[in-house]
């Protein structure tokens, strides 16, 4: 197993003790893809869709990654969990280099970090059951023992998730936008892992949908201590979700600080601009609409 050596957990010189290590650490992540060209398909540059981000995440902690399509948030989520291979650059889980475990000890960290995704029904394979789909991770991992074990589990995790334990003998088609999300989240609550992308798990549903999803994520995380990279593009879920905030454009992170900094003082002109963009509900009330201008850094 790839663990960093004692040296990098050592206190500081004046013999105080360190501060706890945070239970993930992105350093410097590059994640390019190819862009090939003619007969040959030769390589002739690159999309440079994670461009040298930096970020920490707590025990317990949700960091809101907030930015526009396209500015290399999913992107982010998938390669921290090794879903997409990485250019460069090291994440750090629990003290173990996540990039470099192999075999038994990638199988443990697929087990601790999970992922929601953003489209509930592509996500779920419509030809098995919501048994099959919630059943197949414990499976895998060895966590039951028996048939009758197997089926407590599913239905216990339908139930905690919102839904009926009935519900196991259907298949997703049968259920509507917010009711896959559920079965989402229960899949990836199946293995209790201590770290979650929610990879914009709301913008496919209805508003009202939303809030009872993000409720339910507040539920989960104080219940079971859990960390969230909350990926979102919508600002006003990102302010109700998130006690801190990384604003991305472009592949890089141009602001990154707690809730209230971000939105009540930002100091990027792109951040400035997201938050003018947040539309006034009360017509009356007029936003002076800030212009980005794209490329400045």
């Amino acid at each position: 197993m790839s663990r960093l050596p004692e040296t990098a957990r050592a206190a500081d010189p004046d013999g105080a003790p360190a501060p706890p290590a945070p239970l993930l650490s992105v350093t410097d992540l590059h994640t390019h893809f190819p862009i090939r060209a003619g007969i040959l398909q030769r390589t002739v540059g690159y999309v440079r869709a994670v461009d040298g981000v930096s970020f920490d995440i707590a025990r317990g902690e949700t960091l809101g990654l907030v930015g526009e399509s396209g500015c290399g948030k999913t992107t982010v989520g998938r390669t921290v969990l090794k879903l997409i291979p990485p250019t460069s650059g090291v994440v750090i889980f629990d003290d173990e280099l996540v990039f470099q475990a192999r075999g038994h000890a990638l199988k443990g960290l697929r087990r601790r970090m999970q992922i929601i995704f953003q489209d509930p029904a592509g996500s779920l394979n419509p030809r098995m059951r919501i048994a099959s789909i919630l059943g197949e991770p414990l499976l895998v991992h060895g966590l039951v023992e028996s048939r009758d074990e197997l089926r407590a589990k599913v239905e216990s995790l339908l139930v905690r998730c919102g839904m009926p334990k009935a519900a196991a003998d259907r298949y997703p088609h049968e259920f509507s936008g917010g009711q896959r999300q559920r079965i989402g989240i229960a899949r990836a609550l199946a293995l209790e892992p201590e770290f979650i992308v929610c990879d914009e798990p709301t913008s496919a549903l209805d508003v009202s949908i939303q809030a009872q999803i993000i409720n339910l994520l507040h539920d989960l995380q104080t219940e079971f201590g859990l960390s969230y990279l909350f990926i979102s593009h919508d600002m006003a879920v990102i302010q109700h979700v998130c006690k801190r905030i990384a604003v991305m454009y472009r592949g890089k992170i141009v602001e990154e600080g707690p809730r209230e900094q971000v939105l009540g003082d930002p100091k990027h002109d792109y951040t400035k601009s997201l938050l003018s963009a947040v539309p006034e509900p009360d017509p009356r009330r007029k936003k002076h609409r800030v212009v980005f201008a794209g490329g400045a850094m």
